[in-house]
């Protein structure tokens, strides 16, 4: 079957299951804008096809997808031509997956990132193994967490969300499951056996009763709570001065303190108001809102300077514009939120 996607995406049909497999290993899958115009173009005719009863989608290699091919980004943006119709067709895709009528059934082995995130976590089933780790590093890099974060974050209990999307920190499997963000865990030596399964029956309901093994939470009790503490607050000012007053005693607040001061002022702000937003907009009004400020955030400084730093210069340290928190103001912050009147995304 080919819908388009070449080389880094594969398309098959194996009984009851039309199977997607990322196919770029070397490049950790970074998802592509050939393989999301495939991917869209393949699920439009699944969801149409009464031989198809579940969509599976999983990758080659040690992870599932480290996020967009973040490099190509920089250069098209840096050469003056962001590339703006990438990212209209990505977030498309998003929301396709989250209104797609047919079980989606994610497998996650390996790191799951950014835009990998976008074509997994909005299907009805993401099964992850204990080689599983997520992350919506974003805001160490000058950009948001996107692709449907906003959807995403604000759901998971204890302002759970809201820690994942300010800090960028990784978590395991356990984390997940026990979040929400996973909706069923098992072993990575039966994902063969389940594979097998699936494509047999078409049922990831019952398959999945089978071969679910529980995982154990990775985060303890007093830290949960002091995440849920600290990140609920009414405003980002509010949760640094939280984690502020307790960092002299507590070692979590100051490791979390420390990991924050190192983002983007500016990509803190936006995260954090786009987070708060997301909790009462629809899948597709969130991803209108992402457009929004991902059109800004093309225009702007941080993100070129967050990859300069990551990825061109490996390891240096990014000097934000602006530099400090105080230094955003509210105006600046609603900029990012504002309307793009003809060019608003069209779902």
């Amino acid at each position: 079957m080919d819908f388009g996607g070449g080389d880094e995406i594969r398309f098959e049909r194996l009984g009851r299951a039309a199977v997607v497999t990322l196919t770029r290993p070397q490049a950790l899958n970074a998802v592509t804008h050939r393989m999301v115009k495939a991917l869209g173009e393949a699920l439009y005719f699944w969801e149409r096809d009464d031989g198809v009863d579940v969509v599976i989608v999983k990758a080659e290699g040690r992870a599932f997808s480290a996020g967009g091919d973040i490099l190509h980004i920089y250069e098209a943006g840096r050469a003056g031509k962001p590339p703006v119709e990438f990212f209209a067709d990505e977030y498309r895709l998003n929301a396709q997956i989250a209104r797609f009528k047919k079980p989606y059934v994610a497998l996650i082995d390996g790191i799951v990132m950014g835009g990998g995130v976008g074509i997994s976590f909005h299907g009805s089933h993401r099964v992850m193994t204990e080689n599983a780790q997520f992350a919506m590093p974003e805001v160490g890099i000058g950009f948001f967490p996107d692709v449907g974060a906003s959807h995403l974050l604000p759901d998971l209990g204890g302002s759970f969300g809201m820690y994942l999307a300010l800090t960028g920190n990784r978590i395991r499997y356990g984390d997940a499951l026990w979040s929400g963000l996973a909706t069923h865990t098992i072993k990575a030596e039966n994902q063969a056996g389940f594979l097998d399964r699936l494509t047999l029956t078409g049922d990831p309901e019952t398959v999945l009763r089978g071969f679910f093994a529980q995982a154990k939470r990775e985060t303890d009790g007093p830290t949960l709570q002091a995440i849920s503490s600290h990140f609920a607050q009414p405003s980002l000012t509010a949760v640094i001065d939280s984690l502020e007053q307790a960092a002299s005693t507590d070692d979590f607040a100051a490791r979390t303190l420390a990991t924050i001061s190192t983002r983007s002022p500016t990509s803190l702000r936006v995260a954090w108001r786009q987070i708060s937003a997301g909790l009462t907009l629809s899948m597709d009004d969130c991803m209108k809102m992402e457009f929004r400020i991902l059109n800004r955030m093309l225009a702007g400084h941080d993100f070129y300077e967050g990859i300069r730093a990551a990825i061109i210069d490996k390891g240096s340290k990014p000097q934000w514009r602006p530099a400090s928190l105080a230094a955003v103001s509210e105006a600046d912050v609603d900029a990012y939120f504002a309307s793009l009147g003809e060019r608003e995304l069209e779902l």
